[in-house]
């Protein structure tokens, strides 16, 4: 999986589609990722010690990676991952506007 936590991404399908952002978590092993604002369920939570409150609560629930993509921190738009090698080491690059990070 080509997409990290702390990548800004962008929904390209699905009820939150055109919405951007940072991504909270990721689990390559299910190719799911929880991104912040995107795919918010409400559950219903009782208090379960004195002083807690209850009630409705808003969470982000895991999104398929591949209804994602990375938005180029250099150049701004959503675009494919590839990969260049920057003084020996790989790192991931833009394939719109060539940068590496």
């Amino acid at each position: 999986m080509k997409i990290r936590k702390d990548d800004k991404v962008v929904v390209l399908s699905g009820r939150d589609k055109g919405k951007e952002g940072k991504v909270l978590s990721a689990d390559p092993k299910n190719g799911k990722l929880v991104v912040e604002g995107v795919l918010v369920a409400s559950r219903h939570q009782k208090p379960r010690k004195q002083g807690e409150e209850g009630g409705i609560i808003k969470r982000e629930t895991p999104i398929y990676a591949s209804k994602v993509m990375l938005v180029c921190p250099k150049c701004g738009k959503p675009t494919r991952v590839g990969h260049a090698f920057v003084d020996g080491k790989k790192m991931r690059a833009c394939k719109k506007c060539g940068a590496s990070f």
